[in-house]
């Protein structure tokens, strides 16, 4: 298919451009292939670029022969055009829907953007399962590296390389992996140098109303118990929504089977409950009310916050039965791709230093949300605006990341990145000219093959130019586990995202410049201090020197 087939009308001009808060402008509208472009062809005057992929939802007005386009976009800003012509509207309408609806995932942007950027790092290198296991290798030998599934055959959504107990072979894997949902048997997710217990993630047993068993995925599990100790296993489902999958052929582990390890059902919402809390909460801050008891009562019908509390809630759960009860974890709910990967990816942002990092996050990233098998596609394929009926739609990336800012706010100096980081991760799972959140899952984007036809999203962020504009300047390595409040009061709305496009918004971004520069200035500042006690100290020496006998 040619993109020119999608484009009635290439380009028109002068067309008005209106956003919040900003002047309007006019100037030259054009659609490619993959853009919306406005120019104004003025000094000074910002040109606007809109991925069609960006692109949620439009609406269309006519007043007489002017015709006007409302674009919702996945990152929530609203955008409006005034078009003179309603022939040129209705075409330039049409061909937004059609490009920003492509069904080929070889259509998108990815496959056809081309970096003007010197390429330092293949980012798709830098986070491979076998430099992962090297950092626990070094604390234990009692995990290895199973490429089981390097056809992916035996789990289609994980990745070609796992990390399993020692003591059990391939072919129990396969036993296992029968036994639990989608192929997911436990592999590890992480491991806690400070006393060696572990965290693992998988899919729901699959028992049935029959009780069904299996005697290796037993034996797995107890294989990272030390003797005389006991597990946890977090379901994230309530007991009532395992007990009903029972009856779809899923379930959860019996206790007779089991005797070493305690269940606890902790309830996280999944797909069309999240995305309709999503579609709520923007429509809250949207509306352009100056009554407060509205606002308040619209934020809490939109349960947002609810959801980052049990989310958080059980990911301190996990941490606490890892750091303080000395006993490791299996965490699981039913496919093990959404909720299970938030609360693994929260604890271990808890626990390990590490991934407070730059680098150390990325990895995290890699390693429990795209090798992992979080359906990126699938998930993100709508925003918040979109009208046509859900499916597998959810914000549980963005959840994650939510969560994320809620612990960074309440622990500023523990995080080398700041806010702009996590906000950038948000827009590029979304729609992106990167192809690392393109796909479901590793067996899709090999593929498509992404690693030889697209770039990778840290081939462009790790650049000293690009890092330095992520980088928290209050950030003082901690080598601690940190322990987030979840009460209420503790959670706030994340304006950053939610409220980017308003005023405030504008205004908090300012401030937070502001803040940078001072700090950079003391920081100058103090080296200065640094360097003058240096000499008076040599000074001082000098003189002692000369005193002296």
């Amino acid at each position: 298919m040619e993109f020119a087939e999608l484009i009635k009308t290439p380009r028109v001009d002068n067309v008005v451009l209106h956003r919040p808060f900003y002047p309007a402008v006019e100037g030259t509208l054009c659609l490619t292939g993959h853009h919306l472009i406005l120019s104004s062809r003025q000094d000074n005057t910002e040109e606007l670029w809109l991925l069609h992929s960006n692109i949620d939802a439009i609406d269309k007005r006519f007043v007489g022969s002017l015709g006007t386009i409302i674009i919702k976009c996945k990152d929530f800003r609203i955008i409006q055009l005034d078009i003179p012509g309603m022939e040129e509207c209705l075409n330039i309408a049409s061909s937004i829907e059609a490009l920003s609806t492509l069904d080929s995932v070889t259509l998108m942007y990815p496959f056809f953007y081309r970096p003007m950027f010197e390429v330092i790092e293949d980012g798709w290198h830098s986070f491979l399962p076998e430099q992962e296991f090297e950092l626990y290798s070094s604390a234990t030998s009692e995990w290895r590296l199973s490429y089981i599934n390097k056809e992916f055959t035996v789990c289609p959504s994980y990745p070609p390389t796992v990390i399993v107990p020692k003591s059990i072979d391939d072919e129990a894997l396969r036993k296992v992996a029968a036994f639990r949902h989608g192929g997911r048997f436990p592999v590890l997710s992480y491991y806690h140098k400070k006393n060696g217990m572990v965290i693992m993630r998988s899919g729901q047993p699959l028992t049935g109303t029959n009780g069904r068993r299996c005697k290796e995925d037993e034996k797995l599990i107890n294989a990272t118990l030390r003797a005389g100790k006991r597990g946890y296993l977090i379901d994230t489902r309530s007991l009532n929504v395992a007990q009903q999958a029972r009856a779809k052929g899923g379930g959860f582990e019996q206790e007779a089977h089991y005797p070493q390890w305690r269940r606890i059902h902790k309830s996280i919402e999944r797909y069309h409950v999240l995305q309709e809390s999503l579609i709520k909460l923007v429509e809250a801050c949207n509306e352009q009310t100056h009554n407060m008891d509205r606002w308040l009562g619209k934020l809490e019908a939109s349960n947002w916050l609810t959801h980052i509390k049990e989310i958080l809630t059980t990911a301190c759960l996990a941490a606490q039965c890892i750091d303080r009860e000395g006993a490791s974890v299996l965490i699981h709910g039913t496919e093990g791709t959404d909720s299970t990967l938030q609360v693994t990816s929260l604890a271990q942002i808890i626990l390990e230093p590490r991934s407070r990092t730059i680098r150390g996050f990325e990895a995290l990233i890699e390693r429990e949300w795209l090798q992992a098998g979080h359906p990126f596609q699938q998930r993100c394929a709508q925003s918040a605006y979109c009208n046509s009926k859900q499916k597998w739609e959810a914000p549980v990336f963005l959840l994650f990341l939510d969560c994320v800012w809620q612990i960074l706010r309440q622990f500023p100096c523990s995080f080398e990145f700041n806010e702009h980081f996590l906000i950038m991760l948000f827009e590029h799972a979304y729609a992106s000219q990167f192809g690392t959140f393109l796909g479901n899952n590793e067996s899709e984007r090999c593929k498509l093959k992404l690693q030889q036809k697209t770039m990778s999203l840290w081939s462009w962020v790790n650049r000293p130019s690009e890092l330095s504009k992520f980088t928290n300047p209050l950030f003082e390595a901690n080598n601690l586990v940190i322990w987030p409040s979840v009460a209420p009061q503790s959670l706030q709305l994340w304006e950053g995202i939610f409220l980017r496009w308003s005023r405030s918004s504008k205004y908090l971004d300012e401030a937070y410049e502001e803040m940078v520069n001072i700090i950079e200035y003391n920081k100058e500042l103090q080296a200065k201090v640094n360097i003058l006690r240096r000499q008076l100290a040599e000074l001082e020496t000098e003189d002692g020197l000369r005193e002296s006998p």
